[in-house]
């Protein structure tokens, strides 16, 4: 009877196909792995984060410090903290350095809220570790603000914060184990956030501060001396039409990146953004919805808050548009679109920023 089987040269050939195999697929599978386990990670921990302001909200305990530590020990009766570690003594309950766009940071010298490019708050950073094994680095904004009567109010204008969801463990990079909120503008002077396919950066998304204005007009121009140096310095044609408003959030955005030494990002880099973040999809490039579904695991990495799915974000442009609206980008969870300028006013709050980073 005749025996059928595999030669050892047969089997020695397959053994190395199947290693070929293995070796091409397995980091790219641990690799989804860990990032969708540092996004779930990171959705978590924000949701927790918020549950604990709104607490603090309708306790009346939001707002009202003038310190970081003094806020901190406030916190830490609402959300569990191990260890605290003061603005000397960061790297005892934070890594030594993190990866920051292309820089190495030493975390160390992230002592003060301007580290975080917070000029104005005027106070430390501290460090804390989480009973759930989230370390992060905390500053506080002294003008934070709360309201009682909603427990809507979750203190996003309340903190800075820079935390790393795997704690001393590597790779404590942006983007991947290491998260920040909209308040955290910039790290130690590095301005790079994440990039997109073309090789175009952009810095971590931040919520803009208003531009005040003193005397415009419905024409949208004003004969005040210190509106007409703003808008000459941030090359804006006009000022914020009265009816709306002194409010312009548009002309923060523009001035927070011109003051980091970079602008807004224009139309069609930000197409280029939504091509990334709706994979397969055509995207339109005048006022048409482009329907596709957006990848949330992608936008969170980014720095996008997203809570759940369904949430959307804007983004402002670097065009202006008119005296009361400014063009911008909507980005839902089943579609994007260009905002044009009649449809999006300059004294919305809701619309975050992405600056141009080197």
């Amino acid at each position: 009877m005749k025996k059928i089987g595999f030669t050892l040269a047969e089997v020695l050939i397959t053994l190395a196909i199947i290693g070929i195999v293995a070796a091409l697929t397995i980091p790219t599978l641990i690799q989804n792995y860990q990032t969708k386990a540092w996004n779930t990670a990171s959705q978590v921990f924000q949701r927790k984060l918020g549950e604990a302001l709104r607490v603090m909200n309708v306790q009346g305990t939001l707002a009202g410090y003038t310190t970081t530590e003094a806020f901190v020990d406030e916190l830490s009766k609402h959300i569990k903290i191990t260890r605290i570690c003061e603005n000397d003594d960061i790297t005892t309950c934070f890594a030594d350095t993190v990866t920051w766009g292309d820089e190495e940071v030493d975390m160390s010298k992230i002592k003060k809220a301007k580290n975080f490019g917070q000029e104005d708050w005027d106070t430390n950073t501290v460090a804390v570790q989480f009973a759930n094994g989230v370390n992060g680095v905390i500053a506080y904004n002294p003008s934070c603000t709360q309201n009682q009567f909603s427990n809507q109010v979750t203190g996003e204008n309340c903190l800075a914060i820079l935390y790393d969801v795997d704690g001393f463990k590597n790779p404590n990079t942006v983007s991947k184990d290491l998260r920040n909120n909209d308040n955290v503008l910039a790290l130690a002077g590095v301005k790079s956030g994440f990039c997109i396919s073309d090789g175009t950066c952009f810095t971590a998304p931040f919520y803009p501060t208003a531009h005040v204005w003193n005397g415009c007009d419905t024409n949208g121009t004003t004969s005040d001396p210190d509106d007409l140096a703003f808008m000459s310095k941030y090359g804006l044609q006009y000022c914020l039409y009265s009816d709306y408003g002194t409010n312009d959030y548009w002309a923060g955005a523009v001035k927070a990146c011109k003051d980091m030494g970079s602008s807004l990002p224009s139309q069609e880099q930000l197409d280029q953004l939504a091509r990334d973040l709706y994979p397969g999809t055509t995207i339109n490039t005048n006022y048409a919805t482009s329907n596709g579904q957006r990848d949330n695991d992608l936008a969170v990495s980014m720095g996008f808050f997203i809570s759940y799915p369904s949430d959307s974000f804007w983004l402002w442009s670097s065009e202006e548009g008119d005296k009361t609206n400014a063009y911008s980008r909507y980005f839902a969870s089943t579609g994007t679109f260009r905002q044009g300028s009649y449809g999006y006013t300059r004294n919305a709050s809701s619309a975050q920023v992405v600056c141009l980073a080197e």
